[in-house]
């Protein structure tokens, strides 16, 4: 069954009415009801693409989140091969909100890490919906290591409101953590890509993107606290989340213009969610170029083009 946003209502209308005749039919082998379910099928597409066509930030922030759309489980099972996952921070715990493991990207050897939220109610819950603890980046920074060690490409998928801000992961160093796994980052002499696949949420998702390059799914969203966090800071009321939303400049296009995303991945009209894998066959296609890009660059040379990538930040947009 098909999840719709609150600004699709009118879009569920016309394909429940498209549905409902073809059901009629099923059971009424006599009525002929297809032109008019064609005829309901184009005004769905044409409605869909108007709808698409003019999205807000907060719009793209509840596409970015949309139950449906493909997770890093989903990435992982469909472009990488002889995945291992590798379990715990040999400090405290393995943290399930952080999949990272061996794998072969195009049958090249690489480090893959990333957040996982989970598909329903049950994994939802085991994987704490992608908010990571201290011992998720500590895992990170120990596959990071190892990558590092042995010249393999890290490929990072970042999905994640931000990292978990309970009373066990404070106590457990959480901002160390975080602060660690991004210095860790800009430390690594081997290339490390990075793609926003949902949502990039604070210093949670900079822990895993501070990347050589880095890219942005068409409608996914990239800021240093969410819309409702925002708006309750500074208008005290989380009902002010569209108006956050728009400052913020939280959305792929603008974070291409100001130099904080290399690359946007195009996405299937209506978002990732309504074809899978046309959205996956792009990721790849994305990561491929990217990795492409840095095959030859030396250790030094990565660590410093990654470095001043970060160090001018913001200059682009503030020029133009």
């Amino acid at each position: 069954m098909t999840h719709y946003l609150d600004f699709e209502k009118p879009l569920a209308e016309i394909e429940g009415k498209a549905e409902e005749l073809r059901a009629m039919a099923r059971q009424n082998e006599d009525m002929d009801i297809e032109d008019e379910a064609k005829a309901l099928d184009r005004k769905a597409e044409q409605l869909l693409k108007e709808l698409y066509q003019t999205l807000t930030p907060w719009r793209k922030c509840q596409i970015a989140r949309h139950p449906e759309r493909p997770h890093c489980q989903d990435y992982i099972d469909a472009l990488f091969t002889e995945f291992t996952p590798l379990a715990g921070d040999r400090n405290f715990a393995d943290d399930h909100a952080v999949l990272g493991g061996l794998a072969r990207f195009n049958d090249t050897p690489v480090i893959v890490i990333g957040h996982e939220k989970g598909n329903d109610t049950k994994s939802r819950i085991e994987r704490n919906f992608g908010m990571a603890r201290p011992e998720g980046y500590r895992k990170a920074i120990r596959l990071m290591e190892m990558a590092d060690k042995f010249g393999l490409p890290v490929v990072t998928l970042v999905d994640t409101p931000g990292a978990y801000p309970g009373k066990g992961a404070e106590e457990r160093g959480q901002s160390e953590a975080i602060a660690r796994c991004t210095e860790k980052c800009l430390q690594l002499g081997v290339p490390l890509v990075s793609v926003i696949i949902g949502e990039g949420g604070s210093g949670g998702a900079v822990a895993f993107a501070t990347a050589n390059r880095v890219a942005m799914l068409e409608h996914s969203v990239y800021s240093v606290i969410s819309p409702e966090g925002c708006a309750s800071i500074l208008w005290k009321d989380a009902d002010k989340m569209r108006e956050a939303a728009e400052a913020l400049r939280l959305t792929a296009q603008d974070l291409n213009k100001l130099g904080v995303c290399d690359h946007v991945i195009a996405e299937p009209v209506g978002g990732a969610h309504r074809d899978r894998t046309a959205t996956i066959e792009a990721v790849k296609n994305a990561i491929s170029g990217m990795l492409a890009d840095m095959a030859n660059s030396k250790p030094k040379a990565l660590i410093q083009d990654r470095r001043k990538k970060f160090l001018d930040m913001g200059s682009k947009g503030l020029a133009a």
